[in-house]
């Protein structure tokens, strides 16, 4: 079950990551765009990182305090969630 997981991870990630650059491509192009919606969706539905890193490699919806604010928090909770997949537990810091 845990591979099926991180594979699903890993794949919407990739088609997150696509996404981003196309749809800069796109928008330097003045052609049709992906909607801001189905962006979101993607992230949300996994690919949190691939579109982070997306965001920013391609130096896409980086003036949006909504994008780059949520897909950070999507790509750290994807990314801890894939850490406790793998069995790398992140130790908690507790006050003694």
């Amino acid at each position: 079950m845990q591979s099926v997981l991180i594979s699903w991870l890993l794949f919407i990630s990739i088609w997150a990551f696509a996404a981003m650059g196309y749809d800069k491509r796109q928008a330097k192009r003045k052609g049709q765009r992906i909607p801001e919606k189905n962006l979101w969706l993607l992230a949300i539905l996994g690919g949190g990182i691939g579109a982070y890193l997306g965001m920013q490699l391609f130096r896409h919806k980086t003036r949006h305090t909504s994008f780059r604010v949520g897909f950070l928090m999507l790509a750290i909770a994807y990314g801890i969630a894939i850490l406790y997949l793998l069995g790398l537990h992140i130790p908690v810091i507790s006050e003694a």
